[in-house]
């Protein structure tokens, strides 16, 4: 298992969280899970959901350090299993968070 993964949030939405010892996505509630990606789904997952977006924070995960149950599934039969975290993200588990800015074409990468 990778024991880093990645999890995207406008740095308004995580600012909101600036006075607490975890994190949760604008999803949690609704959906039970905070969704994260591996290394190599980070550009794809911007450019399907951040697309317009001019800046967001890229947040470096440590899944040995997580509190709520990280599992590895395919929910929307894409034939590719996400990261997804039931529960709250403790900040503790985040190793660094690196701002990403969109280039002179409005897109965002790593």
């Amino acid at each position: 298992m990778e024991t880093t993964i990645y999890h995207l949030v406008l740095p308004e939405w995580w600012e909101t969280f600036v006075n607490k010892d975890y994190y949760e996505s604008e999803t949690l509630q609704e959906e039970k899970f905070i969704h994260l990606s591996t290394a190599e789904q980070v550009n794809g997952t911007l450019e399907n959901y951040f697309k317009g977006v001019e800046r967001v924070f890229l947040l470096h995960v440590d899944t040995t350090k997580l509190t709520s149950e990280l599992i590895f599934e395919d929910l929307f039969g894409l034939g590719v299993n996400f990261p997804h975290l039931y529960g709250r993200l403790n900040k503790d588990a985040v190793m660094q968070i690196q701002e990403l800015l969109a280039d002179t074409d409005g897109i965002l990468k790593v």
